[in-house]
């Protein structure tokens, strides 16, 4: 079965959002807008581990030496160093998805591993900047508010807001047959 968000990106491209088919068979719209990171958690360990290892040596030639106080700095550094990879680690994967499926919007956002979902209602739903140009996207509705875009650059987050209302406009003029119960 053809997805309609790919016939109805003829007239629109989509630049976060794509075409996305849920469990409940519906076809959507789904934007997962993360943290721009370079090395992964694992990557990150086996960074820290090489560094503890080379640092300690170099840290145990001095104190066989007679300067065992290198030793001790050694393991300072290498117990700050762990610190900050261990809190860059923690927000590594933060995201925010954001899931257009049938008229049901979802907005999952994750900080530090702990993920809160807000549900919407599309036709329910405003887009707006929350407070200035480039500001974070504002989504509110049925007494619910988000802010999402965290993770874009200021200049891109009207791009996004556009993106989601065409989205929104695009869910609720959809024929019913297209969707799939």
């Amino acid at each position: 079965m053809p997805n309609s968000w790919t016939a109805g990106a003829a007239q629109a491209t989509w630049r976060f959002g794509h075409p996305w088919v849920g469990a409940d068979q519906r076809d959507g719209m789904r934007w997962v807008l993360r943290r721009n990171c370079s090395v992964t958690p694992r990557q990150m360990l086996g960074f820290y581990l090489s560094m503890c290892v080379v640092s300690l040596g170099i840290a145990s030639g001095f104190a066989l030496h007679g300067a065992p106080v290198v030793l001790v700095f050694a393991g300072v550094e290498l117990l700050v160093l762990g610190l900050a990879l261990l809190v860059y680690a923690r927000h590594a994967t933060d995201a925010d998805t954001l899931t257009l499926s049938g008229q049901n919007l979802a907005v999952e956002q994750t900080a530090a591993g702990v993920t809160r979902t807000t549900h919407f209602r599309a036709e329910w739903v405003t887009v707006e900047p929350s407070r200035q140009d480039g500001s974070l996207v504002e989504l509110s509705g049925q007494g619910q508010q988000v802010q999402v875009g965290r993770f874009l650059r200021p200049e891109m987050r009207g791009l996004l807001a556009r993106e989601l209302r065409l989205a929104l406009r695009h869910a609720l003029h959809r024929p019913v047959s297209s969707q799939a119960v």
